[in-house]
């Protein structure tokens, strides 16, 4: 989760570049989100490694860690799609990278949290 803050700031940027307006729309929610990704990021460490055979509490709490980062992570989603709403946006690259991340971090973290949950992601 640290890995994708650099990607997060980049399409913030490319979001308010493509609309011409002055900032992301809910500048505060984006940043308690970036701050909340960040914090909840460092103690979600172990949900890979529900295979290992650690115990049950564990698996419990990174189950749960696992849900919640989802929270943060989906406001940021919304904000840029809010941000690029109600504008002429123009055709080129940057929008349909943009689009693209978009579409393609929506759908991993769809079948992530899906997987989030220690007994899916064991059987799967």
């Amino acid at each position: 989760y640290i890995l994708v803050l650099p990607a997060f700031g980049i399409i913030s940027h490319a979001t308010v570049s493509l609309t011409g307006k002055a900032e992301v729309e809910s500048f505060y929610g984006m940043v308690y989100s970036v701050v909340s990704i960040g914090l909840i990021g460092t103690v979600v460490w172990s949900h890979h490694m529900f295979m290992t055979g650690i115990d049950a509490d564990s698996r419990a709490y990174f189950t749960a860690a696992t849900m919640v980062i989802a929270i943060p992570t989906g406001m940021k989603v919304f904000t840029w799609l809010l941000t690029l709403s109600d504008t002429q946006l123009k055709w080129n690259p940057v929008l349909s990278w943009t689009f693209g991340f978009l579409f393609m971090f929506t759908f991993g973290g769809v079948t992530g949290v899906i997987l989030s949950n220690a007994v899916m992601d064991i059987s799967m």
